[in-house]
């Protein structure tokens, strides 16, 4: 990838020109999405997804230049439905959330739920990123972009939030709320460093420390 494209505007796959093409394009990122979370890894065949999918290896190297592009879509089209995700969790949290600490209790509870659906591929990105630029540009877009939504959120109730610098304790408690849940989802590291307590007391923990932290004077 050259320096002066970003990794965003590169094609993942041909686009297809007709349904039915659009079709099989879906069933071949579909049953390889399927065969990535059953196995926790990218150890699968082209082959299979043929048979499973149900297209020929034939449609599959027409959208496809191979195996590689193939997984980098599944795991593009996954952190895309992470932000779109986050993005509506935001949405409904601002809208139903009249203080500073009925959001971050919701905030806590819902973004734990969203980043545990979205964990098993999202292990799978982190790794690949490690090898892959265009995941990695990705990635740290992705990321940039989840710091700049959920500070905005954290603002709707900056007349809360004590100390000079409101906006510097909104990202702040951002990065700590999504090391903690990263941690405890093994996101970037393996599953048997991952802390073993109760998910519920750890949510409730985190929510109140985050709490405290941005009233403070």
């Amino acid at each position: 990838m050259s320096e002066e494209t970003p990794a965003s505007s590169l094609p993942l796959a041909r686009a297809p020109l007709q349904g039915r093409s659009k079709a099989s394009l879906e069933r071949m990122q579909a049953t390889a999405r399927e065969l990535m979370l059953e196995r926790g890894n990218e150890d699968f065949t082209l082959q299979e997804v043929s048979s499973r999918g149900q297209v020929s290896i034939g449609s599959i190297y027409l959208r496809f230049e191979g195996k590689d592009a193939l997984v980098r879509a599944v795991l593009v089209q996954a952190m895309q439905d992470l932000r779109d995700a986050e993005d509506a969790m935001f949405e409904q949290l601002v809208r139903s959330c009249d203080n500073l600490g009925d959001f971050v209790e919701n905030y806590v509870a819902d973004y734990a739920e969203v980043l545990r659906l979205h964990a098993p591929l999202l292990r799978l990105a982190m790794l690949r990123a490690e090898q892959d630029g265009q995941i990695s540009g990705l990635g740290k877009q992705a990321a940039d972009d989840a710091v700049a939504a959920s500070t905005r959120a954290f603002l709707e109730y900056s007349g809360e939030i004590g100390g000079a610098d409101a906006q510097l304790r909104a990202q702040s408690v951002y990065q700590i709320i999504f090391a903690t849940l990263a941690r405890r989802l093994s996101l970037g590291s393996t599953s048997e460093s991952s802390p073993t307590q109760d998910w519920d007391i750890l949510k409730g923990e985190l929510a109140r420390m985050c709490i405290a932290y941005l009233r403070s004077a």
